[in-house]
């Protein structure tokens, strides 16, 4: 993940990036900051051992990807390494458990740091944080605002095991949290009633526009009109497309005689993600390596509020994680 730190309602900001997941781990690198919330990042200095390669990758099938025993202060200290520039004064592993530590970290004093915006859990790309009540509120505002405007303000970038039937579109669908099995999971519902409504179901909305396809997959960018738990990964489910590396959704897509289905999703349990022997050809993976498979869902753009209230929006970027840009090399998919 790549986070960005807002201080005040005059754009004075901290910024760094940080790839991968919290669960499995992280690298870190830098990037230039622009004027005021505006941030742009477009080139990335891979870290060490990080370089992509398209043949075996033996013992590190995922470059970018750090142990999943990574500590608390390693963590401090790897988003602390990631500030580029500071302007004016100065349980379970996540980076809501971390950021007191950060923020003491990097002098804030009493400041408390809050998300803004991030990735869900599993994915990569920004993450939004302030230490100023004044400038997150007014962030939440734009985004709530643009939200109901229908004006999508984060792009993801998807890599999917099989290529959706239209090159664009939107995807609509119900969605609920149902505890399966001990675990809350996104299950679809059909035609939902106001007592569903009621009850906690929510219609949900995602714009999609494939930019590459290849190998069976398919670079697909994604733009979330509402916000609800796993969202994108259920939605490009229903379009029989699951994220490479989903390994809780993408069991609800059967295949039978090379056509695929769509399986209940109440009754079918996550499991790691099975991949075709020819696509693991293509990515160079053994069967055991893929079971690992990091999610390929990566929050690539934010758009923020200008300094002014007529301003553009400014856009944010986050480069791919290493891991990402090889599976993107195997596969012959390319980022416009």
């Amino acid at each position: 993940m790549r986070a960005v730190l807002t201080r005040g309602m005059d754009g004075r900001s901290v910024l760094g990036r940080v790839w991968s997941g919290w669960r499995r781990g992280l690298a870190v690198s830098t990037a230039p900051e622009d004027a005021g919330f505006g941030i742009e990042a477009r080139h990335q200095r891979q870290p060490r051992g990080s370089r992509l390669r398209s043949g075996p990758l033996g013992d590190q099938p995922f470059p970018g990807l750090l142990p999943k025993n990574f500590s608390r202060e390693e963590l401090v200290d790897a988003l602390r390494a990631a500030v580029v520039d500071r302007k004016g004064k100065s349980g379970e592993l996540t980076l809501l458990s971390v950021l007191p530590e950060l923020s003491q970290s990097l002098g804030l004093g009493e400041q408390e740091l809050q998300v803004v915006r991030a990735s869900g859990k599993e994915s990569s790309g920004l993450v939004l944080l302030s230490s100023c009540p004044q400038t997150a509120s007014r962030l939440q505002k734009f985004f709530i605002h643009s939200q109901r405007a229908q004006r999508p303000t984060a792009t993801y970038c998807a890599v999917t095991n099989g290529i959706p039937t239209a090159s664009e579109g939107k995807i609509q669908a119900a969605l609920k949290l149902e505890r399966i099995d001990g675990v809350n999971l996104t299950v679809p519902v059909k035609a939902p009633s106001r007592k569903d409504i009621l009850e906690g179901v929510k219609k949900t909305l995602s714009h999609f526009r494939v930019v590459a396809t290849g190998s069976g997959c398919a670079l697909v960018h994604l733009q979330p009109l509402t916000v609800f738990s796993s969202q994108l990964q259920v939605h490009m489910v229903l379009q029989l497309c699951p994220v490479l590396g989903d390994h809780t959704y993408s069991a609800r897509v059967g295949t039978v005689l090379g056509q695929r289905f769509l399986l209940p999703a109440e009754s079918t349990k996550p499991q790691r993600q099975v991949l075709d022997e020819a696509l693991l050809r293509r990515l160079h993976l053994t069967p055991s390596q893929a079971a690992q498979l990091p999610l390929h869902l990566h929050l690539h753009r934010l758009l923020l509020p200008g300094t002014r209230a007529r301003d553009t929006p400014i856009e944010l970027l986050a480069p791919l994680p290493p891991y990402f840009s090889r599976t993107l090399q195997c596969l012959g998919l390319r980022l416009q």
